[in-house]
């Protein structure tokens, strides 16, 4: 992704966080990540993060999708004698459509990225609004989309260690950013 791009981005991700009434310090935003996960496609599949504190012991930080983007299926395993993560979201801003194992929903409200479906196999729907919050267990495929307006996701959970997460879309780049 182009430098430019991710400052474009990085604009956007701020009115999203002001619409939130979330306020970040300099320093959170000159640290804000914005991943397109190797696919090369930020509005269909990626997000904007902000992390606060991970350590050894838990793990804060806010995400942002952009009206209908996607942050693709995956699950936090056991790695290293570490304990996968457990994740809590909270939606801050606008809907988000959470997807996890468990029962299927037969008609879900929205869908994966157009010609990636065949990377998506958790399809129990959780829809969070403003307030809402679930929390998802470890090792527990799961993806999420924001509706039509973009969504501000908080995530509380226990440490975090993106290079261990496991993406069932093989394409996918991710890399640990403490």
């Amino acid at each position: 992704m182009r430098e430019e791009e991710k400052k474009e981005i990085k604009v956007m991700a701020l009115e999203y966080f002001q619409k939130a009434g979330i306020i970040l310090s300099l320093k959170e935003k000159e640290n804000m990540e914005i991943t397109d996960l190797g696919l090369n496609d930020f509005r269909k599949t990626g997000l904007a993060l902000v992390v606060y504190v991970n350590n050894s012991r838990y793990c804060a930080k806010e995400m942002i999708l952009l009206p209908n983007q996607t942050c693709p299926e995956h699950r936090h395993p056991d790695n290293d004698g570490m304990e996968g993560k457990r994740e809590t979201f909270r939606c801050r801003y606008g809907k988000v459509f959470l997807y996890t194992e468990g029962k299927r929903v037969n008609n879900p409200k929205t869908h994966p990225p157009a010609s990636d479906e065949k990377y998506y196999t958790a399809y129990h729907e959780i829809i969070l609004l403003p307030g809402d919050q679930y929390t998802i267990s470890k090792n527990t495929l799961h993806w999420f989309q924001a509706g039509d307006e973009g969504a501000v996701i908080s995530e509380f959970s226990s440490p975090s260690d993106d290079a261990s997460d496991f993406f069932t879309d093989p394409r996918i780049k991710r890399v640990s950013h403490d």
